[in-house]
């Protein structure tokens, strides 16, 4: 039975994967400084799998959003009330969903979201710089709704976001590196993994993959080399296998960003997104970019800067992070 006295927090941050994985450091925080905290987390059915059984949630709440709203609405309604309401999301369906959860929300301000008209449904609205690293944004709100500060050594030692089962055995002797070669948007997809798998020969090599047109396109990748195609795993099952893992090297996508969560190794390849917001640089996680002063409010789709990047480059850091 809960406490009382403990402070219910609802976290609202329904979507999509690497968000998720970008906020869940919170939860650590969370109960670092409100120890006797009960945690709710609402998320988007399609994205719940990741957050099931999240040994620092007390409560996951899961909706159906692109299925029903009504039954979405019928669900939130259940949940009683709170203390603190936190939308780590910005949009205005998020901003909905926290209103209906009670008046307590705090919320980015109107300079500070991605969608404006989000704030205007905040009572506790905290300014910050929209192209600030996602890490420092998401910290930066629940430390002001819940009266804390950090700092970046913090963040660095950081324990793993998400459990590690450590099913999978690298037994084989050689660096496992897993190249997470898609993304949700063609733009953000670099295409010379090829030349970087046949540059780091000598290592276990592994392409993964979600869709079939994805899984077509990684076994032209890998055809011709040494690489392997990975079976298609459940993300619990991802995680586990990433944490095995002596390198993730992908674009801006949540599978690279789950290295960052759970301490592996990783470089992340950027074009026309900014890398300083969304990836938090440390000296195992690198990032190799175009250098470009990119806004985060008015990305280019139609720039695909990121196939310039010369794959000697990539394989130079793999190579320094493998035998560091």
């Amino acid at each position: 039975m809960q406490d009382k006295n403990q402070l219910k927090i609802a976290i609202v941050k329904l979507s999509a994967l690497g968000d998720i994985v970008h906020a869940a450091i919170v939860l650590q925080f969370i109960k670092k400084h409100c120890p006797n905290a009960h945690i709710t987390w609402l998320v988007d059915a399609r994205f719940a799998s990741l957050l099931k059984d999240h040994p620092l949630i007390d409560e996951l709440v899961v909706l159906p959003l692109k299925e029903s709203f009504k039954k979405s609405y019928k669900i939130i309604k259940t949940l009683g009330k709170f203390d603190k309401i936190i939308d780590l999301q910005g949009l205005f369906k998020s901003a909905v969903v926290a209103k209906l959860l009670g008046k307590e929300i705090y919320g980015f301000s109107r300079e500070s979201v991605k969608e404006k008209i989000a704030a205007r449904l905040y009572k506790h609205k905290f300014k910050i710089d929209y192209n600030e690293n996602i890490i420092v944004r998401n910290l930066s709100l629940v430390g002001c709704a819940l009266n804390f500060s950090f700092d970046r050594g913090e963040i660095l030692k950081k324990s793993p976001c998400f459990e590690i089962c450590k099913k999978f055995k690298n037994e084989s002797g050689k660096k496992r590196v897993l190249i997470a070669a898609f993304a949700s948007e063609e733009s953000k997809i670099y295409d010379k993994f090829k030349d970087v798998i046949r540059l780091l020969e000598g290592c276990e090599i592994y392409l993964c993959y979600g869709s079939e047109s994805e899984k077509t396109r990684a076994e032209a990748i890998i055809s011709g080399t040494s690489a392997k195609l990975l079976e298609k795993l459940s993300i619990k099952n991802m995680i586990d296998f990433i944490a095995s893992c002596d390198l993730v090297i992908g674009n801006d996508s949540g599978l690279t960003h789950l290295a960052w969560a759970v301490n592996r190794p990783s470089i992340t390849l950027f074009g026309n997104r900014p890398s300083h917001r969304n990836a938090y640089v440390t000296d195992k996680n690198l990032v190799v970019d175009m250098g470009k002063e990119i806004d985060a409010r008015s990305i280019d789709k139609n720039d695909f800067c990121i196939r310039e990047i010369y794959p000697e480059t990539v394989a130079n850091f793999a190579k320094r992070l493998l035998n560091g």
